[in-house]
């Protein structure tokens, strides 16, 4: 891309603020240490599917789209909030891997349940 207005990807339905993509990579590390999460397309899509999914991180450089597009659809069907956050490298570090990673499911909050309802509720917000 040459310059001028970086376009968000397809199924990014919504723009995040900065701050509020740094408090998701911060529930992610928070999560990594006292609950359970998920990595990759296939284990969220499984955890949304199972019902045990809390909060879904979805990157959103992932390339090609489609890998991760069906992410946010599957989620508003089962009711699970999602987010997105900017960088599947940073999105894999905050896990606790040292490889990109395309999405993260929460599947137990641990110490993050605060900064998770807070997430949410800013999320729902941005929806409307």
């Amino acid at each position: 891309m040459t310059g001028g207005i970086k376009m968000a990807a397809p199924y990014v339905k919504f723009s995040i603020p900065k701050e509020l993509a740094d408090k998701a990579y911060q529930a992610v590390e928070i999560v990594r240490d006292t609950g359970k999460l998920r990595r990759g397309v296939n284990e969220s899509t499984k955890a949304i599917e199972r019902g045990s999914a809390k909060l879904i991180v979805i990157a959103e450089d992932v390339n090609p789209p489609e890998i991760v597009a069906h992410l946010p659809l599957l989620s508003d069907e089962k009711e699970v909030p999602y987010v997105f956050v900017p960088s599947k490298k940073d999105l894999g570090t905050a896990s606790g891997i040292d490889v990109p990673t395309t999405s993260i499911a929460v599947t137990e909050m641990g110490n993050a349940k605060e900064i998770i309802e807070d997430i949410v509720k800013k999320v729902k917000g941005l929806r409307k």
